[in-house]
């Protein structure tokens, strides 16, 4: 028993797509959806074979999608096979088609997610030495509402929730035992079933960029990306800096607010909006990369509607105005300048909050803290500064 298989699931029919080829066959990039899903695991050095589970009347889409890639000099492109009537029972038939092979590790990848990476492939290949079962996951960064008919119930808690992606990799034995006992549930997520099956899932970091094309709006932001990637661009660069004072007595209930994230502590910031400093200066320096002023601009301090205002709204426009300028964010790197709060327990979360409000992975996201031992208005901790830089490439 040897090696690691990837199980691509591409039996749906995409309903909610909306056109006339299922969403994995929609051209992308001179090939297909599914293509370049495939790809990422055929070129991979440590995935040994690939195998596709399709809709039994999409076979000629199939061959059209894949022709070539049998040429790719890594791992082999197996024969496909035919789906069932749900998700469940097309997994659990492409699980069976591995008995014989026996592997140790299988991947399992929906076929609508065509920007895998390799980076994202080996992590969890490698979590897989420690655990049974792996799942990429986001941080939600976004308020949770529970609705019905169309109003608010109630504002839910996001803390402790994430966004499950796939691949979902797991130890072969246990998940196709797994699918067998599960095999009359209905299930959507191979995670889920491991779970009920009483095994632990472990996480590793996922990716902004590694979407599902569900929508057309999905499959549109597939193609712009792609177009991303492959046109020439111009990087600019814009730098932003931010001060607030700490105040005795504190009105937040024992917290303040450092790049999205309230820490406790017993000061509070000043300030018109809710004094997060460290979002402020990200503000700015990605207004100033897209050259289009200071956060005063378009946020005055005198305009009361932004008395208390949570400081991700001033992010948001400024993502706003990137995207109509046809720009994308590369990277930020935010510095914040304080003898207290200590920053570096808070460091994880502030980077995944900040990487949701920009759409981008994590690893384009860094937060650093100093302080200027003891030295000026922060050393003496009269209040918080930060710094920021961000860089944003512009079509040519």
């Amino acid at each position: 028993m040897s090696g690691c298989y990837a199980l691509i699931v591409a039996a749906g029919s995409g309903q909610r797509f909306g056109a006339e080829l299922p969403k994995q066959y929609a051209p992308l990039g001179g090939g297909t959806v599914l293509q370049a899903s495939i790809s990422s695991f055929l070129q991979h050095p440590e995935i040994d074979g690939v195998r596709c589970v399709i809709n039994k009347d999409h076979m000629d889409n199939y061959e059209r999608s894949v022709s070539g890639l049998d040429r790719l000099d890594r791992g082999a492109l197996l024969p496909p096979v035919f789906g069932g009537e749900t998700r469940q029972q097309s997994v659990l038939g492409g699980l069976e088609s591995f008995t014989e092979a026996n592997p140790d590790k299988v991947l399992i990848h929906d076929g609508a997610r065509p920007f895998v990476s390799g980076e994202l492939i080996s992590d969890i290949i490698f979590a897989l030495d420690k655990s049974t079962g792996v799942v990429p996951t986001l941080a939600v960064v976004d308020t949770l509402k529970k609705c019905t008919d169309g109003s608010v119930d109630k504002t839910v808690s996001r803390d402790n929730l994430f966004r499950a992606q796939t691949p979902q990799g797991f130890r072969f034995k246990e998940i196709i035992s797994a699918h067998r006992e599960l095999k009359q549930e209905n299930m959507t997520d191979d995670a889920s079933i491991f779970e009920r099956s009483g095994m632990n899932v472990a996480m590793v970091a996922g990716s902004e960029e590694n979407f599902k094309i569900t929508t057309p709006d999905d499959y549109r932001r597939a193609q712009n990306y792609l177009s991303g990637l492959s046109g020439a661009r111009e990087t600019r660069t814009g730098f932003g800096y931010d001060v607030h004072r700490l105040v005795d007595g504190n009105g937040n209930g024992n917290t303040i607010r450092l790049c999205g994230i309230d820490i406790a502590f017993e000061r509070s910031l000043l300030g018109h909006s809710d004094a997060d400093v460290g979002l402020h200066a990200l503000t700015d320096a990605i207004l100033g990369a897209i050259g289009e002023g200071d956060i005063g601009e378009h946020f005055p301090p005198t305009d009361p509607r932004l008395k208390g205002l949570d400081s991700e709204v001033f992010v948001a426009r400024a993502v706003k105005l990137v995207g109509e300028k046809g720009a994308k964010i590369n990277n930020v790197d935010i510095t914040i300048v304080c003898e207290a709060p200590k920053i570096g327990p808070h460091r994880a979360k502030m980077r995944a909050r900040i990487a949701g409000m920009l759409d981008l992975d994590e690893g384009r996201v860094s937060v650093k803290a100093t302080t200027t031992e003891g030295l000026g208005a922060t050393g003496r901790g009269e209040g918080v500064a930060a710094k920021a830089v961000a860089t944003v490439s512009f079509p040519v």
